[in-house]
């Protein structure tokens, strides 16, 4: 009876006794340590940065932003634009080379990327957050996660195809950690990120998101991120779902498109100074009659799911948040589009939700605002199932809306999937690469017929230090 053909040791080991288990295996458990602790570090600075600038209590930048004199919100502005300019010389200086985003690495450089660049970047943008640029918190967390699974798959001499799960595993585990979503975090780095939801993929995944969020609730409150009712299930939910999904599709293609807009013109040279400072000293003036504009938004989405947004405001941030987020990106500044993106689609949500209930009353404006929030974020990460499970973790309920929100972030991530094959995370990609890294996705061979010019010689993988 013949025997089984051994695997290769360059795969990902799915039992405990394949071959290179040991070394996969404990640096899977090392990413989630390490990931979780750089969550907690990373979040308290925030905190400790976003309390000394904006002299506030708490965590809640809005609140702060309120009570806070005219001239700090221009000057705090202003000096994140400084911050900025000069970091990113600073770091152009110590690392050689171009950075590499993540989807970038996990695709076209066998997972690696500039250490030091990645995790400057990192801690720039968690300074920049801190001081009311619109931009998302969770990619620092992420880009941590990412330069550690880096580093421990050189330490275990592991293959390039387990870097690249490493690395989106990696990513996924920051999620996880930056938000308190262990599950969320796991499916974020297998569908978003990697883009195969394997069966070999899941259990690294898990393991690599749940030990990192462990870690981080050893310091950092382990609670819902936002805080909602228990919505009840109508016909008017479910036909609005249906009617409203194309327009949140179209909305996040839009939304898209001008992210790859900002990540293609952000200024090089002495520009990098100017930019900035333009960009962020007019948010900062803004600001002053608007402070829900400045931070990621996370506050304001939790305002927009408990309908404490009036209509007028919600129609004016429905059209200057998403342009300071947009803005903030093409000036140069470092950040995340995960909550960003959230915030956007509640704001659309809320003003869909106005309308509709104005021909059939009875929702919860905040429901409309939730599943807004779900459509969009569904349809700009092109990752429908990591999205339903978010936003379970994210509000800690289980299925007050779970039927809704599936049927929305299906429909809007279909259609927008159908005209714009590109998500938030992978903007920077050129055509080539786009129709190059769905041959990789669909085919398992590495013989796949890649151009030459896209792929990045084995001797020279090695990103830039």
């Amino acid at each position: 009876m013949p025997t089984p053909e051994a695997k290769p040791s360059n795969a990902i080991p799915t039992t405990l006794a394949s071959p290179g288990a040991l070394q996969f295996w404990l640096a899977v458990c090392l990413i989630g340590f390490t990931t979780g602790l750089a969550a907690i570090a990373l979040t308290r600075l925030l905190e400790w940065v976003q309390h000394i600038v904006w002299q506030g209590s708490g965590t809640n930048i809005l609140d702060a932003a309120r009570s806070a004199s005219v001239w700090r919100h221009v000057a705090v502005l202003l000096a994140a634009a400084i911050l900025v300019g000069v970091g990113q010389a600073v770091l152009k200086r110590l690392s050689s080379g171009n950075g590499i985003d993540t989807t970038s690495a996990i695709w076209f450089y066998a997972g690696r990327m500039p250490a030091i660049r990645t995790l400057g970047s990192a801690v720039l943008s968690i300074f920049a957050v801190a001081m009311g640029v619109s931009m998302g918190r969770e990619g620092a967390p992420k880009q941590a996660g990412a330069v550690f699974a880096n580093l421990f798959s050189d330490t275990g001499k592991l293959s390039d195809e387990q870097r690249r799960l490493l690395v989106a595993c990696g990513a996924g585990a920051g999620m996880g950690a930056a938000y308190g979503v262990p599950l969320g975090g796991a499916l974020f780095s297998l569908e978003v990120m990697r883009g195969k939801l394997a069966l070999r993929f899941v259990l690294p995944a898990l393991l690599a998101s749940l030990i990192a969020t462990g870690v981080s609730w050893l310091a950092l409150p382990n609670a819902p991120t936002y805080h909602i009712a228990s919505f009840p299930l109508s016909a008017s939910v479910i036909v609005w779902t249906i009617v409203t999904a194309p327009l949140f599709a179209f909305a996040a293609i839009l939304y898209v498109r001008f992210v790859r807009w900002a990540d293609q013109g952000k200024p090089a040279g002495w520009q990098r100074f100017i930019a900035p400072g333009i960009v962020l000293g007019l948010l900062g003036i803004v600001s002053i009659q608007y402070p829900e504009l400045l931070g990621n938004g996370k506050d304001l989405s939790q305002l927009l799911f408990n309908n404490q947004v009036g209509l007028q405001l919600l129609l004016a941030l429905l059209l200057l948040k998403p342009l300071a987020t947009i803005l903030c990106m093409r000036s140069g500044v470092p950040g995340g589009l995960f909550t960003p993106s959230l915030t956007f689609g509640a704001l659309l949500g809320a003003a869909a939700g106005h309308l509709w209930s104005a021909m059939w009353p009875g929702v919860p404006p905040g429901y409309f605002a939730l599943l807004g929030a779900a459509a969009v974020l569904s349809a700009t990460s092109q990752g429908p199932i990591s999205t339903v499970v978010l936003m379970l973790e994210l509000t800690g309920r289980d299925r007050s809306f779970i039927l809704p929100i599936i049927l929305i972030a299906t429909l809007s991530a279909l259609i927008s999937r159908s005209v714009e094959p590109r998500s938030i995370y992978d903007a920077r990609l050129s055509d080539e690469q786009i129709h190059a890294r769905q041959a990789m996705r669909e085919q398992e061979s590495d013989s796949i017929g890649i151009p030459p010019s896209l792929l990045v010689p084995a001797d020279q993988t090695s990103a830039p230090k």
